[in-house]
């Protein structure tokens, strides 16, 4: 198993923030643990997308099972921090629909 992901998996602090990745490429095993387990999609499907080896992307999901509890922490990190930036950065074009909006309808905030 080690072999495998030495092979397929790799870490460079330089890269990706250090977070583990498949070797020669950008896509982090975070980033294929979401793709199949939240997103749906198929291993095989991933490994197209990206023109992947497939024994790259079940590498990336050995080595998120092995490594879950802190793999799932950091991407928890990671959300609540972008909430944090949203809450206290609004995006300028959201505040623009919604004047607009709120002007289309009359000064109403509701269609009704």
């Amino acid at each position: 198993m080690q072999a495998l992901s030495r092979e397929h998996i790799e870490i460079s602090p330089d890269v990706r923030a250090g977070k583990p990745r498949i070797a020669g490429t950008r896509i982090a095993v975070e980033d294929v643990a979401v793709m199949h387990l939240k997103m749906g999609y198929s291993l095989m499907e991933i490994a197209g997308k990206y023109d992947l080896c497939l024994a790259s992307v079940y590498a990336a999901m050995a080595y998120y099972f092995d490594y879950r509890n802190e793999i799932d922490r950091q991407i928890k990190e990671e959300d609540e921090s972008i909430r944090v930036l949203k809450s206290n950065y609004p995006s300028r074009l959201q505040e623009k629909l919604k004047s607009l909006t709120y002007a289309d309808n009359g000064g109403t905030c509701c269609n009704s």
